[in-house]
Formats: structure tokens, sequence, C-alpha cells
């Protein structure tokens, strides 16, 4: 799940209380860069009996791959990943400046004021700028400012400076979470022997999981997400990607199609953090 706290449009403590409305048993806070929402969201879970697990998303390179890795359960206020969380977000700080340029060369003038208005005090990126081109009437929804500007071929799109996935894995194992490969479909692998070899070469830098179950996944995904997960001893995870108004087809708790993710791969992402 992602929350205001980075791309999400709903706070972690709204989060915590719609999975609640849901019945669910657990839920995982992601944000983008940031562990800024997952005290907020595990107090408020403590109040609700909903279970909440901390985590985060990484964008890394790794060869010609530009993958997403998931953090869970790190050690709170580890330096190692506090340094990467660092250069991060001063690559995001780099880059939205460019953007905000490239805006107003084509005729959409967003201020950084304007953006930093639709962050608050969190982390800020193409989602916030987003929100402030459609206040201000140049696209009608967020999909289309990414389409027509934001996105890769946009009018306004730079490329953002990444973290090798070695050095991000490294990070996280050094935080004692466990790290995750974040839905493989999403890569556009159309072959399970592509993903395992991707697969195998993260391994050998220390990804620990594969995300199976995911809302976009079809079962023939899951399916290959799980055997090549099997293969190579790795843990099996789940999530929604669930953002709230900047994604509303996802729905929180689906991890493909209208199935929840099984409670028992929370079970065994807790057992390959205490092997860690």
């Amino acid at each position: 799940m992602h929350t205001t706290a980075s791309d999400g449009s709903v706070t972690p403590g709204e989060c915590v209380e719609l999975a609640g409305t849901l019945g669910l048993a657990a839920i995982g806070i992601t944000d983008h860069d940031t562990m800024a929402g997952v005290g907020e969201a595990q107090a408020r879970g403590a109040e609700l009996g909903v279970e909440v697990v901390a985590g985060l998303e990484l964008t890394a390179s790794h060869g010609p791959w530009v993958v997403h890795l998931l953090g869970y359960c790190p050690e709170p206020g580890d330096p190692g990943l506090e340094a990467l969380l660092t250069r991060v977000r001063a690559s995001r700080d780099e880059r939205n400046p460019q953007i905000l340029r490239r805006l107003a060369a084509v005729g959409c003038p967003v201020s950084a004021d304007e953006v930093a208005a639709e962050a608050g005090s969190h982390v800020v990126g193409r989602p916030h700028i987003a929100a402030a081109m459609v206040r201000k009437g140049y696209v009608r929804n967020f999909q289309e400012a990414f389409d027509k500007f934001l996105a890769a071929g946009g009018a306004a799109y730079v490329e953002r400076r990444r973290q090798s996935a070695a050095d991000v894995i490294a990070a996280i194992l050094g935080a004692r979470a466990v790290p995750v490969l974040a839905h493989p479909g999403a890569l556009g692998i159309h072959s399970a022997e592509e993903l395992d070899r991707l697969v195998r070469s993260l391994v050998e830098v220390g990804l620990r999981g594969v995300e199976a179950y995911y809302h976009a996944h079809t079962a023939r995904q899951v399916a290959i997400c799980r055997r090549v997960a099997e293969r190579q001893g790795l843990v099996v995870t789940g999530g929604s990607d669930f953002h709230g108004a900047g994604k509303p087809d996802i729905q929180l708790g689906r991890g493909m199609g209208n199935m929840h993710v099984p409670y028992h791969l929370l079970v065994g992402l807790r057992a390959a953090r205490e092997r860690l």
C-alpha cells in the first residue's frame, strides 16, 4: 500500500481504517523511498487490531532492467538504509525542477510551491506534479498527466539517477529487512525463462523474495512467479499496490483479480526475516 507519505492519496491512518472496514487481517505500508507513514499506520493498527507490516519500495537499475524492490520489516533508523534513502531523495530533488522547466516550455507552467502544497511534508515526486496539473486544468486526470507529459516519452519526462539493485538490496539486508522483487509482470518480461534469468541474477546480489500475487498479474503469471521463486528458494509475497485516487482501479487487499492476498504469505515472509 502507498499512502500520502509518498504517492498515495490516503493517509496512513486512513489506510488502516479502510483495511479494518474491509476485514483485512494485515497490510503492508511500502511507500516509495520513505518509511515516514509507518509509525502512524502502526499506531492506528494497534488501536483497530490490524497488523501493519513496515516496508518501503525503491526503484533500481539492474543491467537492462529497471526494477522495483520492496524491503520488508527493516530495523528502524538503520544508518545504511537511511543514507541510501537520502541519496534517492536527492535524485528526486534534482529531477523535479527539470520537469517543471519542461512543463513551462510546453505551456503548462507549474510552480515548485504548487507541487509542494500537493505533497505536504512528504516525498515530492511526479504524482504531486500530476496533481498540480489536474488542479490547474492542464489535464483531466493523473493518467493523462503521465501519458502526455510525465511518463517515459512524455513531453516533460526526465530520467532519474537510479541506484543499482546491488546497492539497494545491500542496504535492505543491512537493515535486516527482506528484499523482494515487486510485480515482475509489470517489467515487460514475456517468458518464464527470462524471469528466471532476472531473478537468478538478483539472487546473486542478495534477493530473498518475489511478489507473485499482484493486482495486475494473471493466474498464469502468478504460477510462473511461484515456480521461479520456489526454484530459487525464495519467499513468495503479495500485494495490491493500492494508491487510492491516483490508481482508482486498484482495490485494497486484492492481489489478483478479485482475490485477497492469502495471510500465509505473511507467515512465510516473517520466517524469511528471522533467517536473515
